[in-house]
Formats: C-alpha cells, sequence, structure tokens
C-alpha cells in the first residue's frame, strides 16, 4: 500500500458513526476524561476544517478542529486525530493535520492548539508553547502543549484556554 492510494475529504455529517466507532478503537473511553475531551464538551468540531480519510472508500482516519478560546482570543483546538492501525505509519495522520491546519489559515484562524507528542507533530508545523503562556483547564503535561501560529500576531495569545463562550 502507499500513500497514493488513500484520499483526504471534508468531513460528511453522513461520516459521525464511523468517526465514533474510529475513536473508540482508537482512544477508549478513557479519552472523555482528558483535558482536550474537556475543552470540546458541548461545543460542535468546525466542519469547515474537519477532514477524513479513506483507504479503498473505507474511512480509515479523522482530524476535527474545534473552536475554543486562549484568554479572549479565539482559536481553534485539533483533535481527535485518528488512524486504524491497519494503515498506521503511512502518513495519514499527518496529511490530515497539514490538510486541516492549511485551511484553517486559509480561513483566517490564528492559532491551532493541541497536546500531543512533539515529534510527531514538529513537521506539520506545531512547537512547543512557552510555559506558562497557555494553560489549560486541568492536568496536562506541559511539554506536550503545542501550537501551530497560523498568522504573524498568534504569538500574542496569551491565557487559559478553554471551551467557546456562548455567543
Amino acid at each position: 500500500m502507499t500513500a497514493e492510494t488513500h484520499q483526504i475529504r471534508l468531513e460528511d455529517p453522513g461520516d459521525a458513526p464511523a468517526i465514533d466507532n474510529l475513536n473508540d478503537a482508537a482512544f477508549g473511553p478513557g479519552r472523555f476524561a482528558r483535558t482536550a475531551y474537556r475543552l470540546r464538551e458541548g461545543v460542535p468540531h468546525d466542519p469547515a476544517i474537519s477532514f477524513v480519510a479513506t483507504w479503498n472508500g473505507r474511512l480509515v482516519g479523522s482530524v476535527r478542529l474545534t473552536p475554543m478560546e486562549i484568554g479572549d482570543a479565539p482559536a481553534l483546538l485539533l483533535g481527535p486525530l485518528a488512524v486504524h492501525p491497519d494503515v498506521a505509519n503511512r502518513g495519514i495522520g499527518r496529511a490530515l493535520v497539514r490538510t486541516s491546519v492549511e485551511r484553517a489559515a486559509e480561513l483566517g484562524h490564528r492559532l491551532v492548539l493541541l497536546v500531543g507528542d512533539p515529534p510527531y507533530y514538529a513537521p506539520v508545523g506545531f512547537a512547543p508553547v512557552t510555559p506558562g503562556r497557555i494553560t489549560l483547564p486541568g492536568p496536562v503535561d506541559p511539554r506536550r502543549i503545542l501550537a501551530a501560529e497560523l498568522t504573524g500576531d498568534a504569538g500574542s495569545i496569551t491565557g487559559e484556554a478553554r471551551r467557546l463562550r456562548a455567543q
């Protein structure tokens, strides 16, 4: 199998059951207790910047971006990112992240935040956040707080990361 056999497209509402199954398989029920999930709780992901990967017609990967706030600034939270184990280590996850972040930049978003492994996300534009610059509302290893700054002024975004306030 080669990377050319997968396709990436915008998530469709009909993909939700397959994405839920993929996330269940990848992360299990314990994922709901994680800080990143608490930031997404009750806030719908943005379908204009959430993508899926298919392989021979089967949904095998998903990445979602969810609106949030850091201090008073709008931002995005990346995740969950999941790839089916059958097609792991073929670049699909990074391709999903790259596609979603590029689209977010095209739409004028300033910053994408995530909690993850720096070596995995660095090649797609994420860097560790300076300790104390952005805080999360629950336990998280500060070395795993990463951001992709999409605009020249994104470095000025500081404060507590929180769910998007009701408009």
